[in-house]
């Protein structure tokens, strides 16, 4: 199989499968990323998937499976056309994958009324990229792929909310009431590696965590593990990596292939994510 991204979560989906008994090769945007990775049990690989791919061994081609795991940052249009939407074309056509799995954003739903959404709910990203990840996972989809729109991830070292609350950033946005979407790292790569399974069919799944949570429910339990009082209340803010919205994300579709998240809920993961080193 081959995972193009190997960042923060194609690095642990490359380790998972790897457990599984998985030929896996990882590729990295850099020789830099690379050479960090260097001591990993799996294949790593510095290469450019918006250019000539090269360097790379026949052996991999027509994988099991090709994983698009990658991360423009915080680009903009340009940077998702070249990455999401153009790096999947090519990478499809250079390795000609039995089955492609691509990895979106739950960012493509754009409603703003609190409403619970799952796979068949309207799209209407609220930014240009999230319209890119829609041409992207079109891509996908029809090659006879997989799609797995993703919350917003957390893990060992790295949360937003958390980060706020802890540099004394974070407020409570309108009251707090918006409603927070997000998933743990490691539930989502054991997600990836559900759905790269055979078994799983064709199509679009959300992956997000089992409870949809308010701003304020998420800095209270933050408060509450710290034992500090609640952050203020503040002005929403409309600049977010992915925009502003406020809906509840079903991840219903997802756990009928027998996946099950080790983290619920955010409030599950702080014990863990207060023993880390945080960045």
């Amino acid at each position: 199989m081959v995972i193009a991204g190997c960042g923060f979560l194609g690095e642990a989906a490359a380790g998972f499968f790897y457990r599984d008994g998985r030929e896996v090769l990882a590729l990295c945007a850099t020789p830099e990323s690379a050479v960090r990775l260097v001591s990993r049990p799996f294949k790593v690989l510095a290469a450019d998937i918006t250019g000539a791919l090269s360097g790379i061994s026949d052996r991999w081609i027509a994988p099991d499976i090709l994983i698009h795991c990658a991360s423009s940052g915080r680009g903009g249009g340009g940077a998702y056309r070249a990455i999401y939407r153009d790096g999947l074309v090519n990478l499809i056509a250079f390795f000609q994958p039995k089955r492609v799995l691509f990895t979106g954003s739950t960012s493509v739903y754009g409603q703003t009324d609190g409403s619970r959404v799952d796979e068949v709910s309207p799209t209407r990203p609220v930014r240009e990229t999230g319209a890119i990840l829609l041409e992207a996972e079109k891509i996908a989809l029809q090659s006879g792929g997989i799609v797995a729109r993703l919350a917003g991830i957390y893990g060992p070292g790295r949360s937003v909310l958390l980060r706020k609350f802890l540099e004394g950033a974070a407020t409570l946005e309108a009251g707090g009431a918006r409603w927070i979407n997000q998933i743990h790292r490691d539930d989502a790569a054991r997600a990836l590696v559900r759905l790269a399974d055979r078994c799983a069919a064709p199509g679009i799944y959300n992956v997000c965590d089992n409870t949809p949570s308010t701003q304020r429910d998420v800095y209270s339990w933050i408060a509450a593990a710290l034992e500090k009082p609640l952050p203020p209340e503040g002005p929403p803010d409309f600049n977010g990596k992915r925009g502003y919205t406020n809906k509840r994300v079903c991840n219903a579709k997802l756990r009928t292939t027998g996946w099950q998240p080790d983290f619920p809920s955010f409030a599950d993961a702080i014990p863990g994510l207060l023993d880390q080193p945080f960045r």
